[in-house]
């Protein structure tokens, strides 16, 4: 006689939660890929610029950094890299706000001129600039008559570098104002506030990191900029020379310790610069965090 099989003990569930399952590999094979290619990007062309300085002496580092010449070049480059990241902070937010905000015939030809400068190669920006500048240029020669120059001199590298980095500013405000709800601003209109206060105290806290970001975008595409600065600027001594047009000299004069001193010093100051703006974007983005859960 058949006996009916034993009844098998029920299974408890399982209680381990099985792990979601990622598109790319693991932390450990994903962290070292990022840093394997960081540093063969990155990481080592830079430090072989502070190798490369070093090993020629503190002296030779100083006297190559701090001649006359390169202290000049140093001074217009940062200098007009900040005029014009903060002129294209003020007039990219302009741009940024009308294209979002309103409708106007051949809106579509002007946001896409925007990203002109990214694609038009520099050197052809800087003949087009010159061109039009020059003393017997189209705007060059209304501008003759009040004493204004603009090209071969130091505000010819000013207009080179706002040309170059209008985009980056108009390009990062414009998804936060697409994303910004309108409620906020009408509510504010509602309860007595001023255009001006509702910008300063609603607009305003929400754009900052954007600005920011932007911001430090376009500076640091000024401070290297080279093919659409050395057609307009002249390249005067002591005048209208950028510090990049310097380290090239020193490369065709083979002195590679000037060459690589000059570039030291443009490294630290860049990067000292930059870390401070995202220092402040970041302080920005958590007080706006902590205002929003107030």
């Amino acid at each position: 006689m058949n006996q009916a099989p034993a009844e098998l003990p029920a299974q408890a569930p399982s209680t381990k939660k099985r792990k979601p399952r990622r598109v790319l590999p693991g932390f450990a094979p994903t962290m070292g890929f990022t840093l394997f290619y960081l540093s063969l990007i990155i990481l080592i062309p830079l430090s072989a610029v502070f190798i490369k300085s070093a090993g020629h002496g503190f002296e030779a580092f100083w006297a190559a950094a701090t001649a006359p010449r390169v202290l000049a070049s140093y001074k217009l480059s940062f200098g007009a890299s900040l005029l014009a990241a903060s002129i294209n902070l003020v007039f990219g937010l302009i741009l940024a706000w009308s294209l979002v905000r309103y409708e106007f015939p051949g809106k579509k030809i002007v946001d896409a001129l925007i990203d002109l400068p990214f694609a038009l190669p520099t050197a052809v920006a800087g003949i087009a600039l010159t061109a039009l500048y020059a003393p017997n240029g189209w705007l060059g020669q209304l501008l003759a008559p009040w004493g204004i120059q603009v090209a071969f001199k130091p505000l010819g590298v000013l207009v080179a570098l706002i040309f170059i980095g209008l985009p980056f500013i108009v390009r990062t405000v414009q998804p936060v104002l697409e994303d910004m709800e309108t409620e906020l601003e009408e509510a504010a209109a509602s309860l007595g506030a001023h255009r001006w206060q509702t910008f300063r105290l609603v607009v305003l806290p929400t754009l900052t990191p954007a600005l920011l970001t932007g911001f430090a975008l376009a500076f640091a595409r000024a401070v290297g900029e080279y093919g659409s600065v050395i057609f307009i600027a002249g390249n005067l001594p002591m005048v209208s020379e950028i510090t990049p047009l310097m380290i090239i000299s020193k490369l065709e004069q083979y002195d590679y310790v000037g060459a690589t001193a000059i570039a030291t010093v443009m490294l630290i100051f860049s990067f000292v610069l930059l870390l401070a703006i995202n220092g402040l974007q970041a302080w920005s983005s958590k007080r706006n965090g902590q205002e929003g859960r107030k």
